[in-house]
């Protein structure tokens, strides 16, 4: 068996200490919202993985697609000896890229979940005799110290997850990526593409209420981690398309007027009738965005790959 190391640069506490800053912050915002990480506790992550299969959402399908088709391309383009996945997960798609990159020595999955990292890397060590694998329980938003491995690396940053930051949070992360990376390193990025808007909301607001118990997850997971009185019946699921800012918000709209108590905060949160809190924004892309907003980071555009129906995208790009 290959070696397999785990890394804790988060604090055990980090996620407790996170949760209760994001819902006080964003409570008491007008309109209230909390961040979409927050959906993925173990009930949250099987609900994506139904999502994931619904007819309605290609993202992850046409993903997939792409990385089958080019994965041969990223590797003869980056020539990549360590591999760093953020928010790497199950590490199911990267398998593609594992199998291509021939001179692989080493293996990054970064995460926030220990147990996801723990059960991913395991197999990955125990299948791929030669391949270090070397997890980091970290939270790449909040910055990330690589460990040593040799180069070129290729950092890879799938699923379309780049589109949940909001522009000043995307332009910071880009930031800090770059700032990872050495003259010969490439930022794999995964980004779903702008389309027509009945596409777009159907992808979030699927016909058998997947997405729908998935967005109320979040509720569970205050009301577990905090001990709130969310009822998760008493809000509605909604997917809306802005068309101006070309992104995907996902709302939970109070049925009626309420109150929702959190013992842990010492809060009482007051709903109106038909109020919205935000849970999810998910922009959608034009290469041209694609290019300007990695151009801002001195990160260079040098290859553009879309699935056959042109819905998603992977780019790459390398260090200015």
């Amino acid at each position: 068996m290959s070696p397999f190391l785990v890394t804790r640069t988060l604090p055990e506490d980090a996620t407790d200490a996170a949760l209760r800053a994001d819902v006080l912050t964003g409570l008491a915002r007008t309109p209230k919202s909390l961040p979409p990480k927050w959906f993925y506790d173990a009930r949250g992550s099987e609900l994506f993985e139904e999502i994931t299969a619904l007819p309605e959402y290609y993202p992850t399908r046409a993903e997939r697609e792409i990385l089958v088709d080019r994965a041969p391309e990223i590797a003869a383009a980056t020539g990549a000896r360590t591999l760093v996945e953020l928010g790497s997960g199950s590490s199911e798609k990267t398998r593609h890229l594992l199998d291509a990159l021939t001179d692989l020595h080493t293996y990054v999955p970064v995460d926030v979940s220990e147990s996801a990292l723990t059960q991913a890397g395991e197999a990955l060590a125990a299948g791929r005799p030669g391949l270090n694998v070397h997890a980091l329980i970290a939270d790449f938003t909040a910055g990330l110290e690589l460990p040593d491995t040799p180069g070129p690396r290729l950092v890879a940053f799938l699923g379309g997850t780049i589109g949940n930051l909001l522009p000043d949070e995307r332009a910071a992360f880009l930031a800090s990526v770059r700032s990872l990376l050495s003259p010969g390193d490439a930022l794999l990025l995964g980004t779903d593409l702008v389309k027509d808007e009945s596409v777009l909301v159907a992808a979030y607001d699927d016909g058998a209420g997947v997405t729908a118990a998935f967005n109320k997850n979040v509720l569970s997971v205050v009301n577990r981690e905090l001990g709130a009185d969310f009822d998760p019946g008493q809000f509605t699921h909604v997917a809306l398309w802005d068309p101006e800012r070309e992104w995907i918000e996902m709302r939970l709209r109070a049925r009626s007027a309420l109150t929702v108590k959190i013992p842990a905060l010492d809060l009482a949160v007051d709903f109106a009738r038909g109020e919205e809190m935000r849970t999810e924004v998910s922009a959608k892309f034009r290469q041209e965005g694609v290019r300007a907003e990695l151009a801002a980071a001195a990160l260079g555009l040098t290859h553009w790959w879309t699935d056959s129906r042109g819905r998603f995208a992977l780019s790459l790009s390398t260090a200015r």
